[in-house]
């Protein structure tokens, strides 16, 4: 997931209903690398959906779907074919 699909899981009230100041705590405190999780989430697009490499990152970035940075989902693109 990307740092923000993580906060809104966190603060969602369908979600886990932490406050914002306890989700902003977890995800100053997480070690994750977000250019691995748009890369594993841009090959499954690429994979299992037949999405253009362009679909796809638009898809990364888009707020209402993957929302990760633009450069973690351009670091997603450059390196789908490795």
């Amino acid at each position: 997931m990307s740092k923000q699909g993580i906060y809104d899981q966190l603060i969602s009230k369908y979600g886990e209903q932490f406050t914002k100041s306890e989700a902003k705590y977890a995800i100053d405190n997480l070690d994750a690398d977000y250019n691995y999780n748009a890369l594993m989430t841009a090959k499954s697009y690429y994979t299992n959906m037949n999405m253009s490499k362009k679909e796809i990152y638009n898809q990364l970035i888009s707020k209402y779907g993957e929302q990760f940075t633009k450069s973690e989902a351009q670091y997603a693109i450059d390196h789908l074919d490795d």
